[in-house]
């Protein structure tokens, strides 16, 4: 056991010491339920606060491994996690980490997201849940939209306020985040001042009012259980049109992305063949045929001689799908941001994903997302990979300038993208349920 200022935690070993289930926010439930989260207060007196365990994660369906089911009638949802080494002389930096889960699941409780490792080389590191599916992003009359960005900025005020207790510097904070996790980075950055992000594979995809309006036609709101199973039978109902492909039906809600301030340093990184996880998983209707690459391409509004340019390449739907949403964005933002770093991951199987295993010296049990069990060279890999984000939290120099690769040195497919204009706001309604 271990305590810091208010908080109990525990020793994980020498070098770290962890605090878990930390409540940043009131429970968003009950009168509380789709409004702006509520700042809890950390009391200056009476007995130090219990944080030995993750907290329950936010209403929703998946079952991910190695992290807990959400069950009716858990309601304090909104909580982080502390790594931290041991008290020095000097604050450390901050890691302020948000996971992904195409806005729709996920959770901080996450064996991928554990902090260790990236302690034990110096930084503060901070995790936290926020609220998913329509709970976080649904549209709701009279309410806030963009809920789960609101929870995150009140996790990232509690860590400002809060971390000098842990050891970090409150004005050293680097937010980082993966999938829909680094597009809430970029979200925070603009909302937030931050020294520095790391968005690895952000989606390029918002979501319009009309849109939000759509979706919320067909979910009953009535409890948080009804909700989940309902917005999951809408998903199921995507059968045809341009969700078909792939049916995310919550994210942020608005007509752009976020700029990203000129003076954040900006740390971005994209994997080679970022959609084969979601075929693999089953997730991506992937095309068989010539017609059916076309009609993909017309459905998410590709233009065909962009299509015509992956006939023929091995994985051409998920190669083209990737491109699209992740990849060819993301060198674009690199272009264009003054301070910005790139890094592409190419070591197979490169796709989404397969990177954070290496960001969070977390391999074991990785075996999947890695592509088979890890060996030395994976390790050291890994603690390459984690140095550079470690030096950049640091620094804001990951140890390269421009692009560097993990992997063998590829060229990205982006030719046929020359002059296509990237709209990220989807406009296209759901099927309704039958």
């Amino acid at each position: 056991m271990t305590r810091r200022g208010r908080f109990r935690g525990r020793s994980v070993d020498r070098a770290v010491e962890a605090f878990l289930g930390i409540r940043y926010a009131e429970p968003p439930f009950g009168p509380r339920r789709f409004a702006e989260p509520v700042p809890v207060d950390v009391p200056a007196s009476g007995p130090p606060v219990d944080c030995l365990g993750f907290g329950p994660i936010a209403p929703q369906a998946a079952l991910l491994p190695g992290t807990p089911l959400w069950r009716p009638g858990q309601e304090d949802v909104l909580t982080l996690n502390v790594w931290a080494p041991p008290t020095s002389p000097s604050p450390r930096p901050v890691l302020f980490f948000l996971h992904g889960g195409a806005y729709t699941f996920g959770s901080s409780a996450q064996p991928d997201f554990d902090g260790a490792a990236l302690a034990r080389a110096g930084l503060v590191v901070v995790t936290c849940n926020y609220r998913v599916g329509f709970e976080g992003f649904g549209h709701v009359p009279g309410r806030p939209d963009n809920r789960g960005l609101l929870d995150q900025r009140a996790a990232l005020r509690w860590v400002r306020d809060h971390i000098g207790a842990f050891g970090g510097d409150p004005d050293d904070i680097t937010v980082a985040g993966h999938s829909a996790g680094a597009t809430s980075a970029l979200f925070l950055a603009a909302a937030e001042p931050v020294r520095r992000v790391i968005a690895h594979s952000p989606p390029h995809r918002v979501y319009g009012q009309g849109f939000a309006r759509g979706v919320a036609r067909w979910v009953d709101t009535t409890t948080p259980e009804s909700t989940v199973l309902s917005a999951a039978r809408l998903a199921a109902a995507q059968r045809t049109g341009p969700l078909s492909h792939d049916p995310v039906l919550f994210g942020p809600v608005a007509d752009r992305l976020p700029t990203v301030p000129p003076h954040v340093d900006l740390l971005l990184a994209h994997t080679d063949v970022e959609y084969r996880l979601f075929a693999e998983l089953g997730g991506f209707r992937v095309a068989r045929t010539d017609a059916g690459l076309t009609r993909f391409g017309r459905d998410w509004g590709i233009p065909d001689h962009v299509v015509d340019a992956y006939r023929g390449l091995p994985d051409a739907h998920t190669l083209l799908a990737g491109d699209f949403l992740f990849v060819e964005p993301v060198n674009r933002l690199f272009e264009t941001h003054p301070r910005a770093r790139l890094a592409r991951f190419t070591r197979p199987p490169a796709w989404h994903n397969a990177d954070l295993p290496f960001c969070f010296g977390n391999l074991g049990g990785a075996d999947f997302l890695i592509g088979g069990p890890a060996g030395p060279d994976e390790h050291a890999l890994s603690r390459r990979v984690l140095a550079s984000w470690v030096s950049f939290c640091a620094t804001g120099d990951p140890g390269w300038r421009g692009v560097h690769h993990w992997g063998p040195p590829t060229e990205p497919r982006r030719a046929p993208w020359r002059g296509v204009a990237l709209d990220p706001v989807f406009p296209h309604p759901p099927v309704p349920p039958t």
